[in-house]
Formats: C-alpha cells, sequence, structure tokens
C-alpha cells in the first residue's frame, strides 16, 4: 500500500511532540539523539505534509488532526 503524501513518518511525528512540547530546535534533537540539522530537515517535510508554515501552526494541525494528543503540547 502507498503512501499518502500528507503521511507523517514516526521521526517527524517524534519531532513534532517535542516542537508542541515548546522544545527549541536543539533541544529536541538532544532528546531525539540527532543533530539541530536533521531537526529542520523533519520540520521542514512536516510543514509541506501539513500545508503549514510554522511550528506552532504545525502543532495545531498535528492536535487538531489527532497525529498528536492534547496533552503533549504545552499550555500557559
Amino acid at each position: 500500500m502507498k503512501k499518502k503524501k500528507s503521511d507523517l513518518t514516526n521521526r517527524e511525528i517524534d519531532v513534532l511532540r517535542e516542537t508542541a512540547r515548546g522544545k527549541s530546535n536543539e533541544a529536541i534533537g538532544e532528546t531525539l539523539c540527532i543533530t539541530k540539522s536533521t531537526v529542520k530537515a523533519h520540520l521542514t517535510h512536516t510543514y509541506k505534509k501539513l500545508g503549514v508554515k510554522n511550528r506552532t501552526e504545525a502543532a495545531m494541525k498535528a492536535r487538531d488532526k489527532g497525529i498528536i494528543p492534547h496533552q503533549d503540547s504545552e499550555q500557559p
């Protein structure tokens, strides 16, 4: 079965989850044991797949679509 273009990889979801928690790219890289450049690449792919322009929109859309649970986001 072919993946839809909008489907996120497991790693993209991991990065998105950490992004929704308010972590910086550097902190996400440390948490997931990947480089900051790799985090940026995953976010770029995620933005395209979700049709958004920034990390806030990506986190909101991911929650709305059920990709990440609401509790994975830091709420003030």
